[in-house]
Formats: C-alpha cells, structure tokens, sequence
C-alpha cells in the first residue's frame, strides 16, 4: 500500500512539476517539504486549492495549548490565521452552555459544521440540542455509534459491523429529524485492518466498508481520517472513487507512516508527512464538503495551524 502511495506520488510530481517528500527520496529531497510550494501565505496563492470556507479545525489537536491560554485564544489564533470553521471536542466548552459557545464563535467569526460529541442514545436528544444551537450540519464522533471495532488489536465479525450499521443509522435517522443533518463515524486504523465476510456472498471486505454498505445514505456520512485510513492499508484515493458520495468530510492528517502500524510516529504539519495529498485532494472535488485539520497532540503555538492552513488553500493540484 505505502509503495502504491509512493508510487502515485511519483506521478503526480511528473505532471504537475511538483517536489514531494516521498519516503524513498534522498536526504536532500526529503528536506524541501511540500509546504514549500506555498508562496507565504494564503493571500498570496493562485489556482486550484482548498477554499478557506471549507477548511475546518479540529480543536482537540490544541488541547494542551488550550490548558494553556484557553479556548477563546485558540479561537482568536485561529480566526487571524483565515480559518472560518471548526470542530470543536467536549473539552472545547469548557462548562459554557452551547449558547455562550456559539457566542463565542460569532465574536471570531467561525462556525461550527461538525463536532465530536457523545453518542450514547440514551442522552443524544441532549447532543442534538447542543448541536442545533451551534447551527451544526452534522453530528458524530472520534468513533462510532455501536460496538465499533476494537483500537488495539483484536477481531471482529460481520454481526459487529451490522450492529455498528444499525446504531449508526438509527443515530443519523434522530439527527437528520431534529434539524442538524447527517451523522458520521470516524475511523482509527483498525476500520481497515479488520477484515469480515459477507455470510451471503462469500465477499471479504474491511470492517469500515461492511458499515458503509449497511448504512442509509439518507442519514449516515462519513469522515475518514486520511492519516489512519492510509496506516490501516486502504487507498483513500481509491474511498473516494467508490465512496465519495458517502464521505462528506474528511480529517486532514500527516505524518510519518515508515514504521508499522499504528504509526504512533511523528504526526507533521500538512504537506510534510507522507501522505499524496495532490491525489486524494484531486479525488475529493465535488464530495467532499469539509476537510478538517488535525495533529494529535500538536505544538503549543499557532505553527501547526497556520502552516496546513496555507498548505491547503495555497496547494495547486
């Protein structure tokens, strides 16, 4: 997979006269980072690339920073860097009611379009009461409605993947009713290591396809996390040929993916790691409706967010 990834890359670098940072490249080229593309900053780019409007950020990836100086400084870094959106986590409220939060994001100027919230039915009416007031387009989480799939390790079964399916669309059926659209899962590494069968058919396929094909379109999306898809062994590329009617978001993530999996290695700045964004970017036109930025555990300034954002509104691909 990671040479199939490699190999792409090298392609796309003979069209577009593009210097990528792939892993087999010589230390000299490995050290002139895609990110270097840019022209500077955002206002300054030309041709095709990300639109501000539909880049979002995932606030856990400053949850340190946030301990620090707080959620309304984060915002404040955010909003000055261009962000417009983002995807706040339970800890991004700090105790505030989702009317103060929503204050909160009106005074920088951003939205909220999706979150990662609670899931359990038994309290998701208090969820969608939240989400609505933050004028959400969907709800989800950093996993999934239903058992899921084990984070370390494991098995799983067909009967999982179908119980997951069931949750999710019975979660997505609330959502949509209640004014804040779709519901999504999201996915870890596992999702794709994980391998079931089709009793019915015979077919082997990963765990995140078998809750794909069981899902009601009407009321389930999805957001893949590209850096742990891409760990897992799927071609995201490929998600996005077959899928992309179901993938309404993803999460915009790299880092070094030379190790085995899980790639608890270094996560980078977008651009810097080895994931073939030109590719999956290109794939993405037109179904994809956020692309989500996050770092686990990113630095305690504004580097990290600042440089993926001019990444991606800068990239010509």
């Amino acid at each position: 997979m990671r040479r199939t990834l490699l190999t792409r890359a090298a392609t796309a670098v003979a069209a577009a006269g593009l210097a990528l940072p792939l892993a087999a490249a010589a230390p000299a080229a490995a050290d002139a980072p895609q990110k270097d593309r840019a022209p500077g900053s955002a206002s300054q780019c030309s041709g095709r690339s990300v639109p501000a409007s539909k880049i979002s950020f995932q606030l856990y990836s400053y949850s340190s920073w946030q301990q620090e100086i707080g959620v309304d400084a984060v915002l404040a870094e955010l909003a000055d860097i261009g962000y417009k959106n983002v995807e706040p986590f339970g800890g991004s409220y700090e105790g505030r009611t989702a009317e103060e939060f929503r204050a909160l994001l009106k005074e920088h100027h951003l939205k909220a379009p999706s979150s990662h919230g609670d899931t359990d039915p038994e309290t998701f009416d208090e969820t969608l009461e939240f989400a609505k007031t933050l004028g959400q387009k969907y709800t989800g989480s950093g996993g999934w409605s239903g058992p899921g799939v084990p984070f370390f390790g494991g098995t799983t079964t067909w009967e999982s993947a179908l119980e997951t399916a069931e949750a999710m669309n019975a979660a997505g059926e609330r959502s949509v009713k209640a004014g804040t659209g779709k519901h999504f899962g999201h996915n870890h590494w596992n999702e794709f290591v994980l391998q079931v069968t089709d009793p019915a058919t015979g077919e082997s396929m990963s765990w995140w396809e078998a809750v794909v094909r069981n899902t009601d379109p009407r009321y389930v999306a999805f957001q893949v996390d590209v850096y742990w898809a891409t760990d897992g062994g799927a071609d995201v590329v490929e998600l996005l040929d077959e899928y992309g009617d179901r993938i309404d978001l993803l999460h915009i993530k790299d880092g070094d993916l030379s190790g085995p999996t899980p790639a608890f290695g270094t996560q980078t700045v977008v651009g810097e790691g080895d994931i073939d964004w030109p590719s999956i970017l290109e794939a993405a036109q037109g179904k994809v409706k956020y692309y989500v930025v996050e770092m686990d555990g990113a630095p305690t300034d504004a580097s990290f967010a600042r440089e993926s954002f001019e990444y991606l509104t800068c990239l010509d691909f």
